[in-house]
């Protein structure tokens, strides 16, 4: 099933499944114990992120042609960071160009995200893919500059600027996608493909990552993890190419569909 949240004209905020017409049926109960069918079909006044993140844990380096890109050893462990959960943003809200801590090398990153759909504490990962909820599309937004350089040595400044984390368009139950590590992935940036890879590249598959995540560490319903982007990224190119204001940026996973999100410059 494709799960969408939506907001209503009224205002008010549910989940719905997404019909070929484009119109949705509204579904009842609640994401991580289960959503039903009401049979009443609504209009979506507009398109939410799937989900309130419980937290977002991101997987940096994890694809082998991107470490050849940025001439870096391929890593031993996953390399870990975070987002704060208020980075998340909605399909076609904007994202922010930072100007109170300015940025001038905002780079995308299309990813895969996996959403944790029940309590996952020492999972094996044989077992992984069995706490999986499901998937959707994420942006790894990124400021370089304070990535690399502003932040003493942690990403995590450079990663978690306001609207740094879109998600999207809807969640994609884990049953319609057996295989997480065999979809195409690609960015679109103002109508030119950026990154066009595959999911099976991954350093660290799916279910490995989710057996680490969780050694010795709770992830909770609702936590969410970007799992790595392909090589073709904006610093990585020469020369650079980095969001500006006015931009457009899609990312689009096969089985999911197409995020797409403006670039504007943060208000000050």
């Amino acid at each position: 099933m494709k799960i969408c949240r939506i907001e209503l004209p009224s205002g008010e905020i549910c989940f719905a499944s997404q019909k070929a017409d484009g119109t949705f049926d509204r579904l009842q109960g609640d994401l991580f114990t289960g959503l039903q069918p009401t049979g009443q079909t609504v209009s979506a006044a507009k398109l939410l992120a799937p989900l309130d993140a419980a937290a977002v844990l991101c997987i940096g380096l994890n694809y082998r042609k991107h470490a050849e890109e940025g001439k870096q050893a391929i890593p031993a462990h996953p390399v870990l960071f975070m987002k704060i959960p208020t980075t998340v943003t909605n399909p076609g809200d904007p994202i922010v160009l930072p100007r109170k801590l300015r940025s001038d090398k905002v780079d995308y990153e299309c990813e895969l995200a996996v959403v944790i759909g029940k309590k996952c504490h020492n999972v094996s990962k044989a077992d992984a893919l069995k706490y999986v909820l499901g998937y959707t599309c994420a942006n790894d937004v990124s400021a370089r500059d304070w990535q690399m350089n502003g932040g003493g040595g942690q990403w995590c400044r450079g990663k978690t600027f306001a609207t740094f984390c879109p998600l999207g368009p809807c969640l994609v139950t884990a049953d319609e996608i057996p295989d997480p590590n065999s979809l195409k992935i690609r960015t679109v940036l103002n109508g030119n493909v950026m990154q066009d890879w595959n999911t099976n590249d991954m350093i660290f598959d799916v279910p490995t990552l989710i057996e680490y995540l969780s050694a010795s560490t709770v992830l909770a319903p609702g936590t969410v993890i970007l799992t790595g982007t392909p090589h073709g990224v904006g610093s990585a190119r020469t020369p650079p190419v980095f969001l500006q204001p006015g931009d457009t940026v899609t990312i689009d996973i096969e089985k999911i569909g197409e995020l797409t999100n403006p670039v504007v410059e943060e208000k000050i």
